[in-house]
């Protein structure tokens, strides 16, 4: 399976749905009255980190994600049904980045941990809604409030109890393969790994860790030199790191400080991570070799485990002393600063646009505007003098003088063609 670990995707939350102008007509009854029901609400957006997602990969595969809308509500005084909720299923350890603002707005580190993304719609209100005691017959309802669109950034981290490093060849991949069941690419050339790979290995007990096979770093890694820039995020979440060398290298003891030089460079957290130290192809050296090389590496670290991935001499003792160090060394506290996700719930289209189509005719258009002249019947003078009042407060009309509206032009807003007299319209075009 091809690995992903960052993904843009576009999600537009439900709108909800208008209000109705209806009346009731019911036999016996005398005057009817309002009886518009309000429209439902717009499904909300949620993202559920899921423990079996590994990749990011679905999301090449569909970037646009959108919830239903809420119905419109009906005669008799019955309100349109609320749309559901849309639940985007992303891998455990997914980084949300909203484009617009550049801010973090989720970090989703445990299974099944849910985040709202994007509000749905409030449904319209019907005519029903605004009965008084001296409004008692009203000829206008509400639009519904639109959807929120919103473009995000997905990054993955993978949460490992376990990270392997070292140089490309020195035998993280033939070490996972022989102590998991994950099926690593091996083969004798540079960069075999090029993607992560997670392997379950069980403890000496009936419990179980995962190793995080990191592909190989190089020096200039942190720089974004070969793979390692890409990857080095991935074991910063590790509880510690097995770190292995390659013993037939021409200077293994260089190799070493190379890689740990990187992890200083990528974060100074990284680099004080704990480390075990792991002398791979003891099967290819001899004897006295392999004494002098454990000598050479005393100085820098206390835990050295000299093994043989492909004949698997000395796997067992190291697994023994991973499953201790799994148990000793909890989780580290990796925290990323989450805004508060004031776009969630942030549906606000009063924006505006005027176009000037000729001396005498003016186009509106915007969200809001729109939404308001699609319930709003130009044959009805209450629903056309509520609409203009809405005007006002939005400042459409300041607006249409500066661009020069004057008595008996025309102003369209979406279906509806209006003449215009001081602040008012009239008649319909």
């Amino acid at each position: 399976m091809k690995f992903l670990d960052k993904a843009k995707i576009r999600v537009i939350s439900g709108h909800g749905g208008n209000g109705m102008v209806a009346w009731r007509r019911e036999k016996y009854v005398d005057k009817g009255g309002p009886a518009g029901g309000d429209g439902g609400r717009g499904g909300d957006i949620y993202f559920i980190a899921d423990e079996n997602m590994s990749t990011l990969l679905d999301f090449k595969l569909k970037s646009v994600f959108k919830a239903q809308s809420g119905e419109n509500g009906g005669i008799k005084g019955m309100h349109g049904a609320c749309a559901k909720d849309l639940y985007i299923k992303v891998p455990v350890g997914t980084v949300v980045r909203d484009t617009k603002t550049g801010n973090i707005i989720a970090d989703l580190t445990e299974n099944e941990q849910k985040v709202l993304i994007a509000k749905g719609g409030r449904g319209g209100r019907g005519n029903a809604r605004f009965a008084t005691a001296q409004k008692r017959a009203p000829q206008f309802c509400e639009p519904g409030e639109p959807g929120i669109e919103r473009i995000l950034e997905l990054e993955l981290k993978l949460i490992a109890d376990v990270g392997l490093l070292g140089m490309p060849n020195a035998g993280k991949s033939t070490f996972i393969s022989a102590v998991s069941s994950a099926k690593p690419k091996i083969a004798d050339y540079p960069f075999t790994t090029l993607v992560p790979h997670l392997g379950v290995v069980k403890k000496d007990d009936a419990g179980s860790y995962v190793i995080a096979d990191i592909p190989g770093l190089i020096e200039g890694a942190s720089e974004g030199i070969g793979l390692g820039h890409e990857f080095l995020r991935h074991v910063e979440r590790c509880r510690f790191l097995i770190h292995i060398v390659d013993l037939t290298a021409e200077n293994p003891l260089q190799n070493y400080k190379i890689i740990n030089n990187e992890l200083k460079k990528h974060s100074q957290k990284l680099a004080d991570l704990y480390q075990i130290l792991v002398l791979n192809k003891i099967d290819s050296v001899s004897k006295e070799a392999l004494d002098k090389f454990i000598d050479e590496f005393k100085p820098y670290s206390k835990d050295i485990y000299p093994i043989s991935a492909v004949t698997k001499e000395g796997v067992n003792a190291l697994l023994h002393f991973i499953s201790q160090k799994v148990d000793e060394i909890p989780k580290p506290e990796f925290k990323i600063d989450v805004e508060e996700d004031l776009g969630a719930y942030d549906n606000d289209d009063s924006d505006f646009e005027i176009t000037k189509l000729d001396k005498e005719t003016y186009l509106i258009s915007g969200g809001k505007v729109n939404r308001l002249a699609k319930v709003t019947d130009a044959r009805n003078t209450e629903q056309v003098v509520r609409l203009q009042n809405i005007l006002k407060s939005m400042g459409v009309f300041e607006k249409l003088h500066d661009y020069g509206l004057k008595n008996g032009d025309t102003v369209i807003l979406n279906h509806l063609e209006l003449a215009y007299y001081d602040d008012e319209f009239w008649g319909e075009g």
